[in-house]
């Protein structure tokens, strides 16, 4: 495996504003200037992301936890190009993929024969780079008897399974995936854990984003924890996991009392 950083994050901040009053209804004009100068006046702002550096080495999997709203899934987001940062820079070395949440990156109108070129074309592939990996995306997928059928009409399980096979199959150097997994059935689980596992044999560079402990001691060889928005530490997955289950330990303890 390369030591050369394919990823580098300096010093990103992120925040978002909450407004208490949103989704009020507003009889007229005079309560919805009113309820937009209160807004204006008590929105609230929350770092979702405080001060995160990490450097990322090419061929590295790299697994992301943390509690519900800790940060991690707002951070593969950036990474992934869906949202911007507040402040900070990102330097990624590479093509990427991400898998971050049903229906991420494929048009609902398009059937998933039309999706697959698409994604290849939003990845700046040539149409015969996508026709040489056609076939394995579909039987990976599954979905055959639905190719020509429009994405939205496709089960949550079914849009998993195409979506997965074409960020699996495309010929990316970074993959990024979230949660999402957990959607499938387990033998889909279980398929798309063991093509995890060959494309990091390849060398490519996987970030993978769970809260299912054994999964990451599986596929990862290095772990960033993040808390509040900020990162705890970045280690071997053995050395933090088994700090992160001490302190969700400890915190469960504390609750009880």
């Amino acid at each position: 495996m390369s030591s050369k950083p394919i990823i580098s994050i300096q010093n990103i901040w992120k925040k978002f504003s909450i407004h208490s009053s949103m989704g009020a209804h507003h009889k007229n004009l005079r309560d919805s200037l009113s309820s937009w100068f209160k807004n204006k006046r008590g929105s609230e702002e929350f770092w979702a992301l405080q001060n995160i550096n990490l450097s990322i080495p090419q061929g590295t999997t790299f697994g992301l936890i943390g509690s519900n709203g800790s940060g991690k899934s707002t951070l593969l987001k950036i990474l992934a190009r869906v949202t911007k940062p507040t402040t900070g820079k990102i330097e990624i070395y590479g093509r990427t993929s991400a898998l971050l949440e049903v229906g991420t990156g494929f048009h609902l109108e398009l059937t998933g024969r039309e999706n697959i070129f698409l994604s290849g074309a939003m990845l700046g592939m040539h149409k015969k780079e996508v026709i040489r990996h056609f076939d394995e995306i579909v039987f990976f997928s599954g979905v055959e008897k639905f190719l020509d059928t429009p994405v939205k009409k496709y089960s949550s399980g079914m849009f998993l399974r195409l979506a997965f096979s074409v960020m699996a199959h495309l010929e990316t150097e970074i993959l990024m995936i979230d949660e999402i997994l957990a959607v499938g059935d387990p033998q889909f689980q279980e398929k798309c854990i063991q093509k995890i596992q060959s494309m990091i044999r390849q060398g490519r560079t996987v970030i993978f984003v769970s809260h299912q402990i054994e999964r990451i001691r599986l596929l990862c060889n290095q772990v960033a924890w993040i808390d509040h928005g900020r990162l705890i530490d970045v280690n071997d997955p053995e050395t933090i996991l088994s700090r992160y289950q001490q302190n969700i330990l400890g915190s469960n303890e504390r609750t009880l009392y």
